[in-house]
């Protein structure tokens, strides 16, 4: 299954919005070195309750708006 993710790093809190289209996630991690992406995958396999391996980004890596694949769902 692919989602659209658009990604708010260095955020207060951590948490996942649901859109119409996509899902918003806010991160505590900065966008340095794919902190931000490590942790995008972290979070997104809680949600899914699936490995984390599971989740890979398709699209975007330097962007905030991704596209991430999840396997298992």
């Amino acid at each position: 299954m692919r989602i659209k993710v658009r990604v708010v790093p260095r955020a207060k809190k951590e948490r996942i919005e649901k859109l119409p289209d996509n899902l918003k996630v806010y991160l505590n991690e900065p966008a340095i070195e794919g902190r931000a992406n490590k942790k995008l995958c972290e979070v997104l396999a809680d949600y899914f309750a699936v490995k984390k391996s599971a989740v890979t980004i398709v699209r975007g890596e330097t962007n905030r708006d991704k596209v991430v694949e999840i396997e298992g769902i």
